[in-house]
This record gives C-alpha cells, sequence and structure tokens, in this order.
C-alpha cells in the first residue's frame, strides 16, 4: 500500500468521525433556537433541602461560597449546609466551624468529590429528613434567591433530577474566556438543545438537584473521580429525566492559565474515555427498548471530544494543502460550519474585545490539550 492510499484512508476516517462530531453538535445548538422546556411556576410546597459543598484544598474560595449560601431568601428553618472539607487548612476548619453549618473533615488517601458526597450522606443524623439534595462546587457562587428558585423549578418539573445554568463569575483572563466559553456551548448543546427535543440534559458536576432519597440510595453506586457521568447514566437507566433550567444561575470559577486549562481538558477526555467503557454494554439493550435518551447518552460519550476535534480539523486544514489541495477543501468547508455553529452556541454577553484576544490563543490551548492528552496516555501505561 503506497502514500497515497494510507493518506487517503486516514483523510477519510478523520472526516467521518468529525463530520458525525459536527453533525451532531448542529442539530443540538439550532434545536436550542426553540427554547422549549418548563416553565417555572411558584410552589406553595416549601421542601426541606440539604446543600452538599465537598471542598477539596479550597481553602481560598470555600468561606465565600459558604456566605452566599447561608445568605439564601429561603426560610432558614428549611435548608441545612454541608461541607465536607477533604485535606484543608487548620485555620480553614476553624473558620468554618463558626458558620451554622455541619462541617465534616474526612480524609481521604484518594480524595474523590464522589467519596465526599458519599461520607456526607453516611455521616449525617439519622433524625434530619430532607426532599432535596443540591451539589455545588466549593468555588460556586449563588444569588440570594437561588434556593427559592430551585424549590419551585423542582416542583414544576415533576422529575427528580434538575440540572441549574452554570456560568462563569470570572474572565480576567485569555484562558477564563475560553473556558467560560466552551462551558456556555455545553449548556447550549448538551442542555438547553437536548431539553428543546424532549431528551434529558447532562449534568455540570455542580448546581445539581435530586430527590433525596434517590441521591441517598444512589451516590454510593458511584466509585470514580467522574461522578456526575455515573449519576446521568443511573438517571437514564432508571428512565428519570434530567431537566434544565437556563435561568437559574450557579457562578462557577474557570480555570485561569493554560497549564490549568489543558489538565482540565485531560481530566475531562480521560472522563468521557471511562464513561464509554463503562457504558457500551448498555447500548444494544437501549436501542432495542428504544430508551433514546440512553442511546444518546452513550453516543454522546462516544462522539470525538471536542478539544481534539478541534485540533484535528486545525491541524488537516493547514497541512493538507502541501500535501493535496484537494483534499483540504472539504475540512475548509466543516472548519467554517463548526465556527458557525459555535458563534450561535455562544451568548452574546461573552463576545467582546476580550473574547477576540481569547480566540486568537485558542489553536494554541487545543495544541497543548492534545500534547497532555499524549503525556496522561503515557503515564497510564507505566
Amino acid at each position: 500500500m503506497d502514500f497515497w492510499w494510507i493518506l487517503y484512508i486516514i483523510d477519510g476516517l478523520l472526516f467521518v468521525a468529525v463530520a458525525a462530531t459536527v453533525a451532531y453538535f448542529t442539530v443540538f445548538v439550532v434545536a436550542s433556537q426553540i427554547k422549549r422546556g418548563t416553565k417555572i411556576v411558584k410552589s406553595k410546597r416549601q421542601n426541606r433541602i440539604i446543600v452538599l459543598i465537598p471542598s477539596y484544598k479550597c481553602d481560598d474560595v470555600i468561606e465565600r461560597t459558604v456566605n452566599s449560601v447561608l445568605g439564601q431568601m429561603y426560610p432558614q428553618r428549611l435548608f441545612d449546609v454541608v461541607v465536607i472539607s477533604d485535606h484543608q487548612k487548620e485555620m480553614t476548619n476553624f473558620k468554618l466551624a463558626q458558620y451554622p453549618i455541619t462541617l465534616l473533615t474526612p480524609n481521604f488517601k484518594k480524595s474523590t468529590k464522589g467519596k465526599a458526597l458519599q461520607y456526607a450522606i453516611n455521616n449525617l443524623p439519622q433524625f434530619k429528613i430532607y426532599d432535596i439534595a443540591v451539589v455545588l462546587d466549593a468555588d460556586n457562587i449563588v444569588l440570594p434567591e437561588f434556593l427559592e428558585d430551585i424549590n419551585n423549578a423542582y416542583e414544576s418539573a415533576g422529575t427528580k433530577a434538575i440540572q441549574a445554568h452554570r456560568v462563569s463569575k470570572n474572565r480576567d483572563t485569555s484562558t477564563a474566556i475560553l473556558d467560560a466559553t466552551f462551558e456556555e456551548i455545553n449548556n447550549t448543546v448538551f442542555r438547553l438543545g437536548h431539553i428543546s427535543l424532549g431528551l434529558p440534559s447532562a449534568l455540570s458536576g455542580s448546581g445539581m438537584a435530586f430527590n433525596y432519597n434517590w441521591f441517598k440510595e444512589n451516590i454510593g453506586k458511584t466509585k470514580a473521580a467522574y461522578e456526575d457521568k455515573e449519576l446521568e447514566a443511573l438517571l437514564m437507566r432508571q428512565h428519570i429525566f434530567v431537566d434544565y433550567f437556563d435561568n437559574i444561575f450557579v457562578f462557577d470559577e474557570k480555570v485561569r492559565t493554560t497549564n490549568d486549562f489543558k489538565k482540565q481538558r485531560g481530566r475531562w477526555l480521560s472522563t468521557q474515555f471511562h464513561s464509554i467503557i463503562k457504558n457500551i454494554k448498555y447500548l444494544p439493550a437501549a436501542i432495542y427498548n428504544k430508551q433514546y435518551d440512553l442511546v444518546d447518552k452513550i453516543l454522546q460519550w462516544m462522539l470525538l471530544p471536542r478539544t481534539l476535534m478541534m485540533g484535528i480539523i486545525f491541524f488537516m486544514s493547514v497541512a493538507l494543502p502541501f500535501i493535496y489541495m484537494s483534499l483540504a477543501i472539504k475540512w475548509w468547508v466543516i472548519a467554517a460550519i463548526i465556527l458557525l455553529i459555535f458563534a450561535i452556541a455562544t451568548p452574546d454577553y461573552l463576545v467582546d474585545k476580550r473574547w477576540d484576544k481569547a480566540f486568537i490563543k485558542l489553536p494554541f490551548s487545543v495544541i497543548l490539550s492534545i500534547l497532555h492528552l499524549n503525556g496522561l496516555g503515557r503515564r497510564s501505561r507505566h
């Protein structure tokens, strides 16, 4: 087999994989413009809520998060705040102990968010009864009406799981702006676009609310660091719809440096890979039983990761003209399509002069992320 045949095969396989991913994004970005969803109606019922905040070495931000949660308009007698302080400084724990919260201080040898949440559920007093479990990250900030909105949304949705709209609370570096943009693209595609077509929303990892009894029974089934993906799979297999509320905000800290960005993308790609390995066995049964939400979720995990997809498009668009110009044309077309789709998926509030500068940095960030993936792969084999 000569060089040209090898080039044709590689080019064809890569293009099919990329085109499938771009088509998936296109369908849900277009669907997101319909903006169908559950309307929030003020509920007469006020549920008892527990707010769980795992905090692993987040000494610099955890107090601000606790203050934002304690400052809720929701009746204080109806919600409790639990901070799972893992490997934090003694002074941080001393300060947290002054707040009207439940402070738990596990000391895991290998810490994960899932472990922290399981620890909290297992160590709550037995006499405590709740209706809703809310999960926040240690760097999240919420508005005073957050819990009231969650209560109303939960009752309006009539399901056991809902996801709030996670947005950036910082855009002080080009990397943070890129991270914020990708977060909003995820919100458009995997949340708003999905519920517009009657499919369940993806979970974000924070800003999530669950039926408490369901959460208590199922959080112990998560065994890995990617507990949100495991919870998604459990919800799908149990035929539980995840609703998404675009107008309930959780403000999330975005990574500020390129090094943190590439590590984050590396972790997420690793999570996607493990999600495929763990759940691919359920695909035949899901297709046979016409469980389209689970089929969609598994296929979603099988798509090319966005960072890798963009890296392939960039490389093929730049390299092929020097080898065989006619092969490059389709890559230019698909590059234009995905840029248009991402532009539609990006909210107007993010687009300013700072965003323009961050966008120029995008190819560099993508290349670094892919190189970091290669490093992760080498380390995992040793």
